[in-house]
């Protein structure tokens, strides 16, 4: 990755984090993926600022994710009710 390179705020450390989380979830590897959509939000928030197309695009992948996991737990627990 960029990140020795460039550095952890760099935007093109962030795009290559964002890519690999966006990877991962398409590989159903959801845990990690979130986790990497909230490093690279949260590093877009202070390098590119809250309302940034990029920043944006990434939150909303980050959310929609968390909504995807959110209805595997609910699912999961109505499944397992007697």
């Amino acid at each position: 990755m960029n990140r020795r390179a460039l550095g952890n705020e760099h935007p093109d450390t962030l795009t290559s984090v964002y890519c690999l989380a966006h990877l991962l979830a398409h590989l159903h590897r959801y845990d990690e993926a979130l986790s990497l959509y909230q490093r690279a939000s949260s590093g877009y928030i202070t390098t590119l600022g809250p309302d940034h197309p990029t920043t944006r695009a990434c939150l909303g992948h980050q959310a929609s994710l968390r909504q995807l996991l959110d209805g595997q737990v609910t699912n999961d627990v109505t499944h397992a009710m007697p």
